[in-house]
């Protein structure tokens, strides 16, 4: 079972690195929180956001994804949830006033289970992750090396197991930026408006997707 060739292994480890370091939602979605409350809060976000998309890896190997390929009204559904969650994320941060961004709140065990589930959130309702999974990984799908199921469930882990190269790395040194943000309510301000108006137009964004 998963018997490939050397080129199978570079082609698609090369394409998980480049689809990884690739700016998107999840990608902004981490750093913004390590910004905002620092190492823990964004290695919080990143566990959500590798659990959303586990979630979709599942639903890739089952077959469900299938579902907003050939439904319009299933994807159209998604989609607006999405970006409704998003652009409500993005007023969240742009009525913030900087001066409740702590590390000490956002690190509170319950601080962090919240960072997380809005992780999750983001990751499982942008149902161009589930296009994309379902559109992609069959692309490496070989005859003879393995089940089917068992062959997009590995390759859907893989992209998740090289985040977990690229990710922490990222975390670690935005993290570094975070005492000086929190020492400076008005710059804080500024960055909460910033990543506010980010979310919401990563929210006009996915909500226009054909």
């Amino acid at each position: 079972m998963f018997d490939y060739s050397l080129a199978h292994w570079a082609t698609y480890l090369t394409a998980a690195v480049l689809l990884n370091i690739s700016p998107g939602p999840d990608m902004a979605f981490i750093l913004g929180q390590t910004a905002k409350g620092g190492i823990k809060s964004g290695f919080a976000a990143m566990f959500g956001i590798w659990t959303g998309a586990l979630i979709h890896v599942v639903f890739a190997a089952l077959g469900l994804s299938a579902i907003l390929v050939t439904s319009a009204v299933a994807f159209s559904t998604v989609k607006w949830i999405g970006a409704a969650y998003l652009i409500w994320l993005g007023i969240q941060a742009l009525k913030s006033k900087g001066s409740n961004i702590s590390v000490r709140e956002q690190e509170s065990p319950k601080g962090l289970r919240k960072v997380f589930k809005q992780g999750v959130l983001v990751a499982v309702l942008n149902p161009k992750v589930a296009v994309f999974f379902f559109a992609f990984l069959p692309q490496f799908v070989e005859v003879g090396a393995g089940p089917v199921s068992a062959q997009l469930f590995f390759h859907g882990i893989l992209i998740i197991a090289v985040a977990g190269l690229i990710e922490p790395p990222l975390i670690l040194i935005g993290g570094k930026l975070t005492a000086y943000l929190n020492e400076n309510t008005k710059l804080s301000c500024w960055l909460d408006r910033g990543l506010g108006a980010l979310f919401i137009w990563l929210g006009i964004k996915l909500a226009t997707i054909d």
